[in-house]
């Protein structure tokens, strides 16, 4: 376990500044994502279309983050030769403008 926490560690450090803000984001998004379900257990879900609003859009945007990551690394350019970094952010910030768009309606 050890060793897998140095080498991701090691690749961390060599990789480009834009993916290690993705990262800072998605860690940011993990650590949202466990205090809305802790304070879910601790307080209560009384406005569960809240809860369920604010979750499952932390949950979406860390899976679009995640895909933006995957198609900007340089190390999959060759999967991914007919999308240019420009395109992958572009819907990127379109799919999330619609997410938040379709969580602020979920809450009523």
């Amino acid at each position: 376990m050890i060793n897998i926490l140095q080498i991701v560690c090691k690749d961390h450090q060599n990789a480009p500044a834009r993916i290690k803000l993705i990262d800072q984001f998605m860690v940011y998004l993990l650590i949202c994502g466990i205090a809305q379900f802790a304070f879910c257990i601790v307080v209560g879900n009384y406005p569960f279309n809240a809860f369920l609003a604010g979750f499952g859009t932390v949950v979406a945007q860390f899976v679009l983050l995640a895909n933006l990551r995957q198609q900007i690394n340089p190390a999959n350019a060759k999967e991914f030769k007919q999308i240019s970094p420009t395109r992958a952010f572009s819907d990127f910030v379109f799919g999330s403008l619609v997410l938040h768009f379709l969580g602020y309606h979920f809450v009523n």
